[in-house]
């Protein structure tokens, strides 16, 4: 990891740390003596990490900005790379990003926060992270069984800005905005358009009311978009509402933002995530080059604030469709608190097939990760299925059949293994012998 440079975060409050070291935080609270005492030291925890990498590119690209503006969530969203111009600047194009990025119209627009171009190869178009944000030409070829909406979440809409397609949980979409619009998104034909902050304030109650006259549904999942664009008033005042909704037992919130925008997990979003419990976040990681002592700063704050994680990662040619690549992010995100939950099988929205992979690609991934590595480290590998189907787990078929009474195993080392199993037999199994 690169080595890193602390930051102050905001004037002292009552929830700051005394240290005698501006670059060490301590968690232990403020004593009464240190309160009334104005002479004595006084430092808040650090602000945000500033890995060598973020600091050079700091320097090289905004010479006129400070470290705090860098470290400040809203000044990256300011500063986001919106244009060719802005983009050729950072990075050398090919002529196919070039050509696609011009003809490009409508939603999905580029849109890269400058922590987040610090990541990207300069020189080589097929790096992961560059593909995954940057337009090619494929995004314009369609192919069939592709579509706009090929989750059918539209025809599960019963208002705006709300999907209910499972019995007991909805999803809530709150804002069209992403600080980062990743080129293969499930909702290409939304994020970014109308002005990018489309989401009407009467749509969100509109929603809110049906979530709290329909008491079947006890999970809301927070999405959009990307619901940590949010300012921290708006995001406060949607999480209490569900909050008082009696039958609403589980909340989540899915986002991307502590990945491509780590500094948005100020100690003020982390205390307002605390007031919400229990409040789950789905995190969207897509390759072990995410994983920065930034991205590590940001999980660490949201675990420390009691929020598990968890990472829904998509499958995506060329990205991340090896076993190498697969297991140093699986294992990356253990290391910084966050539990591989789903992989997914890539959405066939319009013009991806460049970058979906066979499904057998993601089994066979399961298959070199389940028994060679912690079970921890083994995401759930889900097809969407189109039209409305919902997540479906496809896994190795480790059941070899049955001889007489014992079923037959296929293990992670290539054995076969029996184990005692009378009465009725597994229906996948049968007429086995």
């Amino acid at each position: 990891m690169d080595s890193v440079t602390n930051v102050l975060e905001e004037p002292p409050d009552a929830e700051a740390s005394i240290t005698s070291d501006s670059t060490t935080a301590v968690s232990a609270p403020i004593s009464l003596t240190a309160r009334l005492d104005k002479t004595a030291p006084r430092r808040v925890r650090p602000r945000f990490r500033l890995s060598e990498r973020s600091a050079e590119f700091l320097a090289t690209y905004y010479p006129e900005a400070t470290i705090a503006d860098w470290t400040d969530w809203r000044w990256q969203n300011r500063q986001r790379v919106r244009t060719l111009v802005d983009l050729q600047r950072m990075v050398d194009l090919s002529e196919d990003e070039i050509a696609a990025i011009r003809a490009h119209t409508g939603a999905l627009p580029v849109g890269i926060t400058p922590y987040y171009a610090s990541l990207l190869d300069r020189s080589n178009p097929m790096q992961p992270l560059r593909r995954t944000v940057v337009p090619v030409l494929g995004e314009y070829d369609l192919t069939p069984g592709e579509a706009e909406d090929p989750l059918g979440e539209d025809g599960h809409s019963p208002v705006p800005g709300l999907v209910h397609r499972y019995p007991d949980r909805v999803l809530l979409l709150v804002t069209n905005f992403c600080s980062v619009y990743c080129r293969y998104c499930t909702r290409a034909r939304m994020v970014g358009s109308v002005g990018e902050r489309s989401v009407k304030k009467t749509d969100i109650e509109a929603a809110l009311s049906y979530i709290e006259n329909t008491p079947v549904i006890r999970d809301v999942l927070i999405s959009g978009g990307d619901p940590l664009s949010l300012d921290d008033d708006r995001l406060d005042y949607i999480l209490r509402r569900l909050r008082k909704i009696k039958h609403v037992e589980f909340v989540r919130i899915g986002s991307k933002q502590p990945v491509v925008q780590p500094m948005r997990v100020t100690t003020t979003l982390t205390r307002i995530l605390k007031r919400y419990h229990p409040l789950w976040m789905s995190l969207h990681f897509t390759h072990p080059d995410e994983i920065t002592p930034e991205v590590a700063e940001a999980c660490g704050r949201l675990a420390d604030a009691g929020v598990p994680l968890g990472s829904q990662t998509v499958l995506l040619k060329g990205v991340n469709d090896d076993l190498g690549t697969m297991r140093s992010l699986v294992h990356g995100l253990l290391k910084i608190r966050v539990k591989p939950y789903y992989l997914y099988q890539c959405d066939p929205i319009s013009g991806s097939a460049h970058f979906r992979t066979p499904v057998s690609t993601g089994v066979e991934l399961i298959r070199g990760l389940r028994g060679h590595t912690t079970g921890y480290a083994v995401p759930t590998f889900v097809v969407d299925a189109p039209n409305g189907g919902g997540k479906i787990p496809i896994a190795p078929d480790y059941v070899a059949g049955y001889d007489g009474e014992k079923l037959l195993l296929n293990s992670y080392d290539g054995g076969t293994y029996s184990y005692p199993d009378s009465g009725q037999k597994l229906a996948v199994a049968e007429g086995s012998s």
